[in-house]
């Protein structure tokens, strides 16, 4: 899709975390030498185009106490469109993709504890008679999705999440009867006026109080940022591929890390692995083209001595939409 410089400006801008404060579009019109009215107007633009799916909070799940896990499945041809709306049609899966493998389908299952996503996909599996693979998260290398408009094939340069810092933060955060009405909100998509978080005063809140609420759940570590989530295929990043490498133990948080640092790399994770599935490093990968990912992996592999791995293209996006967590 083309668009003019300054909407490709506005586009980095806006993937990064929204200014916390009362007219924050001001803000960002003063980086770009612009004014507030025309940042709005091109912003609303950007998202008639699909440029920007939304612009919102990116919730922690994990600090809110829930637990999720990545799914992988076999599905025969003439099953496929019944189990994948089967699939989108439960609300605390947010990503479904059909990709080129034997394992043709992957999504990403939210719950209240591993005991429920085991009793989820086992009723799944009981109803469709197709075995489910749970491939849950144990080592979080990288997660920052954001893509660079102004590249020929770059992703932003982001805060990368380190290993320690993933340890720390993990487990359920406390919150407020305020922070709870205030993240409950927040997870909509924002209106695009020049003070878009006036609607949330109320209730004896004033925009001040907002404003340090808002500012506490981030904090916390509970809201990673608030900020635009882009249809990476409208820059151009139109080549997806999935990375699983075989890493031996002693060396996974090493492999993982060099891995995290191309910036091809919006999500990093050591997996659980199940019987026939001996990979254990995850990594989605984004590209202009194949050949901009496969010279990343050939670095890697070569650099990291890894001989045994697969890659699993984007095939089509069947679901994404964010979970909305009832507080």
């Amino acid at each position: 899709m083309r668009l003019t410089k300054f909407q490709k400006q506005l586009c980095n801008l806006l993937q990064k975390p929204l200014p916390i404060c009362a007219q924050p579009f001001a803000e960002i019109a003063k980086s770009l030498n612009s004014s507030e009215k025309k940042v709005l107007q091109q912003t609303k633009q950007l998202k008639k185009l699909g440029v920007i799916r939304r612009i919102g909070a990116v919730v922690n799940h994990r600090a809110l106490g829930m637990t999720g896990t990545l799914v992988a499945a076999h599905i025969p041809e003439g099953y496929l469109q019944e189990i994948a709306e089967a699939v989108n049609a439960m609300e605390n899966v947010s990503h479904n993709y059909l990709r080129k493998h034997y394992y043709n389908l992957w999504f990403t299952l939210q719950a209240q504890s591993p005991e429920e996503i085991k009793v989820t996909l086992s009723k799944l599996s009981a109803r469709f008679d197709i075995d489910f693979h749970s491939l849950p998260v144990k080592r979080i290398f990288k997660l920052d999705v954001r893509f660079d408009a102004e590249s020929e094939g770059q992703l932003l340069r982001g805060v990368e999440q380190a290993l320690e810092e993933v340890k720390s933060k993990k487990g359920k955060i406390e919150l407020s009867g305020n922070e709870k009405l205030i993240l409950t909100k927040l997870q909509n998509d924002l209106h695009l006026t020049a003070r878009p978080f006036d609607f949330l005063c109320g209730n004896g809140l004033g925009i001040e109080d907002v404003l340090g609420i808002i500012q506490k759940l981030i904090d916390k570590s509970v809201i990673r940022r608030i900020a635009a989530v882009v249809d990476h295929r409208k820059l151009g990043f139109i080549a997806n591929v999935l990375f699983v490498g075989k890493v031996p133990q002693d060396r996974i948080v090493e492999a993982g890390k060099a891995l995290a640092r191309f910036r091809a790399v919006t999500h990093c994770y050591e997996r659980k692995t199940f019987e026939g599935w001996p990979y254990n490093l995850f990594a989605m990968m984004h590209g202009k083209s194949f050949g901009d990912i496969q010279r990343v992996i050939d670095k890697f592999v070569e650099t990291e001595d890894i001989d045994s791995y697969e890659l699993l293209p984007t095939a089509a996006e069947l679901k994404k939409q964010s979970i909305t967590h009832h507080l």
